[in-house]
């Protein structure tokens, strides 16, 4: 069955990439505005001041609020259509210059940079097939700095939760300001080596403000936020009582022999946007659970 759209899908998934770039999530600004108000540190007061005030002139004119725009990452959830990757394709090179957006994709052996964003197996493209009537494209914008400080670690079953907590504490104290703190700081445990990498991501595109259905998940993010920002890391690394906004874990089983455990970290601007089209309608949103 054709479906007419409002607007050719290409437009739409402009319109997502455009959100996300210049539109900081609410719930990363209620965090944000949550840290401004506690923080008792002036150097880390003035970091975040400024945060907010670069929020607020992206989204009144309407351009990316940082300059690394970062590698687009999309999930489409809902029945495979391989021609959405032709339509996100453009969308994504037209965005690069509309937005615009910095074109960062290069040769990864030459260095040659493609000049729009796309090049070998970008961008990625990830997709979860499901009977739903729906579609659903989510997008992160990942840029380098936090990116480059992913971690993954495969932990002996005897090491414990314990073990776990102190390799996700060291991987964001080590990072120190290199991933633009305060940010998010996504977590996978379990699964096997390129899945655990795949949950810590995809949890950077759930909003700060919902709790995780599963209690010990729920109890543990709570846990590991407190004690990150006790490291008096800070925003930017100068120093300070916030160092991360919040953090999100999710797991998978994994090999009885296996304890792997990822960190992926989300800078202040951790860019996130959803839209859901059915055959009616067209909802934009800025989080979602996948």
């Amino acid at each position: 069955m054709v479906v007419k759209l409002p607007e050719p899908r290409e437009k739409i998934i402009e319109n997502l990439l455009r959100l996300a770039n210049t539109r900081l999530p609410a719930d990363i600004g209620w965090a944000l505005e949550a840290a401004a108000g506690w923080e008792s540190n002036p150097a880390a007061a003035t970091q975040l001041a400024a945060i907010m005030e670069n929020v607020r002139k992206a989204e009144h004119l309407s351009k990316p609020m940082c300059q690394d725009t970062g590698i687009p990452i999309f999930y489409v959830r809902g029945k495979f259509d391989s021609s959405i990757v032709k339509d996100i394709r453009e969308a994504v090179e037209n965005s690069t210059k509309a937005i615009p957006m910095r074109p960062n994709t290069v040769d990864p052996i030459i260095r040659t940079n493609y000049g729009n964003n796309l090049g070998e197996g970008m961008p990625c493209v990830h997709f979860i097939p499901t009977d739903d009537d729906f579609t659903e494209i989510s997008l992160l914008l990942k840029g380098a700095g936090s990116e480059n400080m992913t971690r993954l670690k495969m932990l002996n079953p005897s090491d414990g939760m314990e073990g776990v907590k102190r390799f996700i504490i060291e991987s964001v104290i080590d990072a120190g300001g290199r991933p633009c703190p305060p940010g998010i700081v996504g977590v996978g445990i379990g699964g096997t080596a390129d899945e655990c990498v795949a949950m810590a991501k995809r949890a950077l595109l759930e909003p700060l403000d919902e709790e995780d259905p599963d209690s010990e998940i729920q109890a543990l993010e709570e846990e590991l936020f407190v004690k990150i920002n006790q490291s008096g890391l800070g925003p930017m690394g100068l120093g300070g009582d916030t160092t991360v906004l919040g953090v999100k874990v999710r797991k998978s089983a994994c090999h009885t022999a296996s304890l792997p455990v990822a960190v992926n970290i989300g800078c202040w601007a951790t860019r996130r946007a959803s839209v859901r089209i059915t055959e009616s309608d067209v909802v934009y949103s800025q989080g979602a659970r996948i």
